[in-house]
This record gives C-alpha cells, structure tokens and sequence, in this order.
C-alpha cells in the first residue's frame, strides 16, 4: 500500500501497519488476559505521561485543531476507560489495536484494507468535510485534523483519525484486511522505537489476528 504525508509539520511520524489474510474473531483468552494486565497496571498510573500528552495534542493542533473535551485523542479515552475499569472489548483486531495504543499511549486508526484502497494519504481535514463515526449517525468536524483518507479523485476521502474513525472505514465482519496508523511525534516517540512498535503491532495481528501476510514501516517529513 502507498501511503502519502502531505502535513506541514516536521515533528509527525507515523507507524504503518498493513496486515492481509485477517479474520474477524472474538478476543482469544491469551490477548484478553495481556489486556487485563495491561490496563491495572496503566488504572494507577499518569498515563499516558504528561510529556506524550501534549505532545500527541500539540500534534493535532498543528493544523488548527482543538484536541479537548469530546475530541480529546482516542488514546487518552482508552487511558481514562483502563482507570475506570471499563476497557473496551470488542474483537480480535480492535483488541489488538486497543493494546498496542494503550500500551505506547499514542493515538492508532485501523481501518479495513477494502476502505482505504492501495493508495492514500495523511492530510489535514479541509473547511467543511466531516464524516460519520458511530451508528447513530453523530458525525465529526474534520476542519485541521490529521486524517487518513483514501487517496484519487482530487481531495482524496476522509476515513479515520487520532480522535475518531469513521463508520465507512471501520472494521466489518467480513474484514479481511487492514491498516493501522499509529499517530505520532518526535517529541513522543523517535522513529526507533516507533519501528519497533510497528513490528509488535504486525506480530499481535499475525497470533491474534490470523494474518497471513504484514508489512511495516515509518514515515516522517
């Protein structure tokens, strides 16, 4: 899959995940019980720390964006769930995502392969698009969000981002493919050890999610 930055900020980088041959499935009793661990353990703690907070918000303000309140990045939402011992399960490959950001404190997008297309682009949200994110048809204004879009046809089509996925792009029961986007920020994480949360993103889909092929990699300005 070819994924474009067309983002003026040199501190973004982002962890591509692209994972094919996936099967929908309930959570496996091994990724469950990581999970459980996982988010006692953030239930006690700063997380994610106040450095990797603002610097996932700084990142989203760069294009104008206001990262508070309902519009807060989804990870400080998986933060705030683990504390209230409310940690979503949903599937295999959301649970999987739901881990991996949980555990790095970084916002992700996964978005069904068959959504997004071979091409697409990260980009700031233009004046006036918005998208619907959940089944009762509550939409978000994308207006100086980082999005991932399908890219073709000029504009290109918005369909996730560090706050809230779109209902078009989500994953399916059908779903036999996906892409993740770890949202991120030099003054968060360095391309290191975003690399390396790639590989273990790549790793828990192919055990957890049945993948039967991944490929990974960062991108930065």
């Amino acid at each position: 899959m070819r994924v474009e930055l067309r983002l003026d900020d040199a501190e973004f980088l982002a962890g591509i995940v692209v994972a094919r041959g996936v099967k929908v499935a309930p959570t496996p009793t091994a990724l469950a019980s990581r999970i459980d661990e996982l988010a006692a353990r953030r239930a006690g703690e700063e997380w994610p720390t106040a450095a990797v907070k603002e610097a996932v918000r700084g990142m989203l303000r760069r294009g104008g964006f206001r990262p508070s309140g309902r519009n807060k990045p989804a990870s400080e939402y998986l933060a705030q769930a683990a504390r209230e011992g409310r940690f979503p399960r949903i599937n295999n490959l959301v649970d999987v995502n739901n881990l991996v950001s949980l555990e790095s404190g970084l916002p992700i997008s996964m978005l069904d392969v068959d959504a997004v297309g071979e091409s697409a682009e990260i980009r700031y949200g233009r004046e006036g698009e918005k998208y619907v994110f959940n089944a009762a048809g509550q939409e978000i204004d994308l207006a100086g969000l980082v999005c991932v879009c399908r890219a073709g046809g000029g504009a290109g089509v918005p369909l996730g981002n560090p706050v809230k996925d779109s209902m078009a792009g989500k994953i399916k029961e059908g779903t036999g493919g996906v892409v993740g986007v770890i949202y991120g920020s030099s003054k968060a994480i360095d391309a290191g050890a975003m690399a390396a949360l790639v590989e273990e993103f790549s790793r828990l889909l192919r055990e957890h999610g049945g993948a039967s092929d991944t490929e990974g990699r960062v991108l930065r300005i």
